[in-house]
């Protein structure tokens, strides 16, 4: 056993989108988000990056998995970071438009839901998830 300083717990990277759509017909944005049954709670779809996985890429990547809907990203938004069973977890996000695509439940994702931003607000499980929602609307609101 070694007496010297303990190593820190290795850094989670993770990256994910709010994802969002206009109403055809009335412009009306909406927000996906995703019901995970492991923890049952709304969020935003995200994951950990792959080996050699940029951030960007990973969160394509899993508003495609988890959501079936192809993302073309826009703006970063702020960056989360926060603790996961004792080690810290960063998770950069992206605003992404949902361009084509059809959700198909998982064992990871089983529900998803396209709602106005009020209700997506009031239907997260987590207040720091609120946060992103509301940076994204103000993106989307002052361009």
């Amino acid at each position: 056993m070694s007496d010297g300083p303990r190593a820190l717990p290795k850094l989670v990277r993770a990256a994910g989108c709010v994802l969002w759509r206009r109403v055809p017909g009335t412009g009306a944005l909406e927000v996906c988000l995703v019901h995970r049954p492991r923890y049952d709670d709304w969020s935003h779809p995200k994951g950990k990056l792959k080996r050699g996985e940029s951030a960007a890429a990973a969160a394509v990547r899993e508003a495609g998995e988890e959501t079936g809907f192809a993302a073309e990203l826009g703006a970063e938004l702020p960056t989360l970071r926060y603790p996961v069973d004792g080690r810290p977890k960063q998770v950069r996000y992206w605003a992404a438009e949902a361009v084509s695509g059809a959700f198909a439940p998982s064992s990871e994702v089983d529900r998803v839901v396209w709602l106005a931003p009020a209700e997506a607000r009031a239907r997260l499980s987590h207040p720091r998830d609120r946060d992103l929602l509301d940076a994204l609307t103000q993106r989307l609101e002052h361009h």
